[in-house]
Parts: structure tokens; C-alpha cells; sequence
């Protein structure tokens, strides 16, 4: 049986007022898979990534050519609502960006917006799930009346990601959300996406081809805008159909 696809990409252009950031861009995104995007810096993965959930629309002067067809409905359309949307497809950014709040509100804080909840029992139970799905239910357990910010930057990125499960997504964004952590943090991350995967369809940008590697299914390199090359991760990363994809990967680009 083929996997069914979250995201059809169909000739994407996108412009900062008439400069061209993404170039004719087509992609099928899986659901339940990790698909990565790699490239070098300001190659146009950052802006695809926003993209996915109209994040790009607060931006003045932005211009999109082409469809992202979510469950095979225009995102860009009458259809979808931007509110919807962004309920369904969450972001976690680079650097942990937690609210000043305790955690508790951190994480109750879409929940309490979107009107998910009838009772206070309600939301605790969300949090809990949440914070353990994001696998940091055991760290914080005893001290959700804390400060967020007061946490290890590790356990503060994953307090970001329940925050985000607490709205109850179907798609997971990560904008090179474990650049700003240590090794050990990193792995915890990437164990959790591992984990997540199962439950959600996940995209990621990272600079770590190593990462790349270990994590996703499927992987996508961008270059000046373009996406060069597009496939499984086992064969991207061992016999790419493109030379650039090569040399990138090895060291001798980028």
C-alpha cells in the first residue's frame, strides 16, 4: 500500500516583493513521515517550511505562485481558514521560545484560545498528555507553577512542542529547532520526533546532515531556491540522482 500524502506541492514560486525566493517547487510530503529539508543558508527551506502554514503571510510585499494542496485542500484557497490551518499544522522555531508564564499556562495557552475544553479537569488532562507526548512530563511534573523560562533549554524546546500538541495537530513544522541545544538535548529531540512520527506527519529544516540522516524518511535538498533533488533518505544520502546533491552532502559544497 502507498503512504498517503499529507502535502501536495504544485509548481510553488514564491517572491519577497519581486525578488524570487522558491522556484517552480513540487513535493509530495507523507503523511506519518519525517521529511527533512537541507541546504545551504538562505536557499529558500526556511521560507518553504512557512510556507506549509502561511506563516510568510505577516510578511509585507510576499507573493505566492502555485498551490500546497493540505489533505488535497488548497491552503491558499477560500476552503481553509489561516486560524484552521495553523491549528492543524504546528511550528516549533529554532530557539525554545516559551511564553514568560508558568509551564502549565504554557502549554494551556492554545487550548484556553481555540475554546478545546469544557472543564478545568479538561485542561489539566491536556497538559499532562501533552507534556508527555513531548516527553517532558517527568522533569516538570512537580513544578508546573514555575516559570517556563526558568527551565534547561532542552526541556524548554520541549515544553514548546507540548505546547504545540496541546492544540492538537496534524503536521509538525521544526525550523532547525535543535540548533540552539546541546548533544545530549539533541538526541532527546530527535528520539521524540522518532516517537512522534507515529502520531504525526513532521517536517524539519536542519543544517546537520547527520541529523538529517538519522531522523527522517525522506529528504529534500534546496539550492538558490530550487528543489534539486527529492527522495527517500537511505538513497539521497548513498546514490543521489544529482551531482550538487553530492557534493553537498560530502563537504564539497555548501
Amino acid at each position: 500500500m502507498l503512504p498517503k500524502l499529507k502535502y501536495q506541492v504544485r509548481d510553488l514560486n514564491f517572491y519577497y516583493s519581486s525578488v524570487p525566493a522558491l522556484i517552480n517547487i513540487n513535493m509530495e510530503i507523507h503523511k506519518n513521515q519525517v521529511t527533512a529539508l537541507i541546504g545551504p543558508s538562505g536557499c529558500g527551506k526556511s521560507t518553504f517550511l512557512r510556507c506549509l502554514n502561511r506563516m510568510n503571510d505577516t510578511i509585507k510585499g510576499t507573493r505566492v505562485v502555485g498551490k500546497i494542496l493540505l489533505d488535497g485542500t488548497d491552503i491558499y484557497g477560500s476552503e481553509l481558514s489561516v486560524v484552521d490551518l495553523r491549528r492543524r499544522v504546528g511550528m516549533v522555531f529554532q530557539k525554545p521560545n516559551p511564553f514568560p508564564q508558568s509551564v502549565f499556562d504554557n502549554v494551556a495557552f492554545g487550548p484556553r484560545v481555540l475554546g478545546l475544553t469544557e472543564s478545568k479537569s479538561d485542561l489539566e488532562d491536556i497538559v499532562e498528555d501533552s507534556l508527555r507526548k513531548a516527553a517532558v512530563w517527568d522533569d516538570v511534573k512537580d513544578s508546573l507553577s514555575k516559570n517556563a523560562l526558568g527551565l534547561a533549554l532542552g526541556q524548554q524546546q520541549r515544553v514548546c512542542i507540548a505546547r504545540v500538541l496541546a492544540t492538537k495537530p496534524e503536521v509538525i513544522l521544526m525550523d532547525e529547532s535543535t540548533s540552539a541545544l546541546d548533544p545530549i538535548a539533541t538526541l532527546k529531540i530527535e528520539d521524540l520526533i522518532d516517537q512522534l512520527k507515529k502520531d504525526y506527519t513532521i517536517v524539519i529544516v536542519t543544517h546537520n546532515m547527520q541529523q538529517a540522516a538519522r531522523v527522517s524518511d525522506r529528504t529534500g535538498l534546496f539550492w538558490l531556491g530550487e528543489l534539486i533533488e527529492y527522495d527517500l533518505t537511505g538513497k539521497i544520502f548513498t546514490n543521489p540522482t544529482v551531482e550538487l546533491t553530492e557534493s553537498y552532502i560530502t563537504g564539497k559544497l555548501g
